[in-house]
């Protein structure tokens, strides 16, 4: 068996020549600029394409707790630990592919305010007429941190809460004065098409969450597209992505 640490990821190219087939990836969607780029360049080396499905790590939690077995599963560590309890991760091959923080947008056409200082961002907050955050990990720390700076009370009545990325769509949508709370990642992917990125929170408060892929139990190929994730050349199509 090859000895995937030491062979340069040239040699991938070999690996499945005649067997091209598919490998299917559940993902948390803050990571999704860097890894449309990588698995595209998977597929080149390899002719093994990759389908992508997106989802919050709630929702991940569920998928798997359903039954359902992708070949690569990406989110935080924390959840792939719970998968990698149940067998159905390879739980000794998960590769780091970055980490991302929480930025806040809003819709083109409207003034950025200052949220250079957390005093700074409170004032903001309470100065627009919706605050737009999600259910996920990211929207469950803008909960906590709602909270922490005694703004939860005034804030609940004019709150707003989605799923998954599509609160992004709200704002573009929107009419009045709103604010969102995303991973900055996710507001880049809107960038010229109706949303613009304010800034990241005060690093005071900013909130980082790393990201990491883990193979199905007893998948080559599977195995294959994580290690390339953890290639240098990967590391760096994240980066220009900006998961860090």
């Amino acid at each position: 068996m090859w000895n995937w640490l030491f062979v340069p990821f040239v040699s991938l190219v070999f690996a499945f020549p005649a067997f091209a087939t598919e490998v299917h990836v559940l993902s948390a969607g803050a990571v999704e600029p860097g890894l449309v780029v990588a698995a595209d360049t998977f597929r080149k080396e390899t002719g093994n394409a990759v389908t992508i499905n997106y989802a919050t790590t709630p929702e991940i939690r569920r998928r798997l707790g359903t039954g359902e077995v992708p070949d690569v599963v990406i989110a935080p560590p924390a959840a792939l630990d719970e998968v990698a309890k149940s067998g159905k991760l390879d739980g000794e091959a998960r590769v780091e592919v970055g980490h991302g923080g929480i930025g806040v947008a809003v819709r083109d056409g409207v003034p950025k305010p200052d949220i250079s200082t957390t005093e700074a961002l409170k004032r903001a907050v309470l100065a627009v007429d919706t605050l737009v955050y999600n259910k996920a990990s990211s929207g469950l720390f803008v909960e906590g941190l709602l909270h922490r700076l005694g703004l939860a009370e005034q804030t609940q009545a004019k709150t707003t809460r989605y799923a998954g990325s599509e609160m992004l769509e709200h704002v573009i949508k929107g009419q009045g004065n709103e604010l969102a709370f995303s991973p900055i990642t996710e507001i880049l992917l809107y960038r010229g098409k109706g949303l613009q990125l304010v800034g990241p929170l005060p690093a005071e408060i900013q909130n980082f969450t790393t990201y990491a892929a883990e193979p199905a139990a007893r998948s080559e190929l599977a195995l294959a597209f994580v290690r390339f994730l953890g290639t240098p050349a990967a590391k760096a199509i994240f980066v220009a992505a900006g998961v860090e």
